[in-house]
């Protein structure tokens, strides 16, 4: 069970979720950075590396059965907020290409760093099975 929280007379976000409830099975993902499977970094682009990641995250939510409509929350961890925010259409279309029409409750916030040089964007998910 899975069930949007928009609280009466708030703008609805566009692209996410204020708040979700949910019972099931929790699955997690670790950060998962823009590379491969083969831990290569096929793109330095920011939104190459999006698609990656989103790529890479499904795989990991696959192993438990998870598809994107289970994803209930996601973290991201940017490097370039001015590489983000000039780049939110092709961001936006990735992202329905990858996931489709899933909006989770987000938080996404700019770092120094991440731990691989080369990585641009690393996610945290979070995602509920019905019993």
């Amino acid at each position: 069970m899975r069930e949007v929280l928009q609280p009466e007379g708030w703008p609805r976000p566009k692209g996410y979720a204020n708040g979700i409830m949910a019972t099931g099975r929790m699955v997690f993902t670790a950060g998962i950075i823009g590379w491969n499977e083969r831990e290569e970094f096929e793109h330095t682009d920011l939104v190459g590396q999006l698609r990656q990641a989103l790529i890479s995250t499904k795989a990991v939510l696959a192993e438990a059965g998870a598809t994107p409509e289970h994803i209930v929350r996601m973290t991201w961890y940017i490097t370039d907020k001015k590489e983000y925010t000039d780049n939110l259409a092709d961001i936006g279309a990735v992202w329905r290409e990858v996931l489709g029409k899933v909006f989770p409750c987000m938080a996404c916030v700019q770092v120094v760093a991440l731990i691989e040089d080369a990585a641009k964007i690393e996610i945290e998910t979070t995602a509920v099975l019905p019993d």
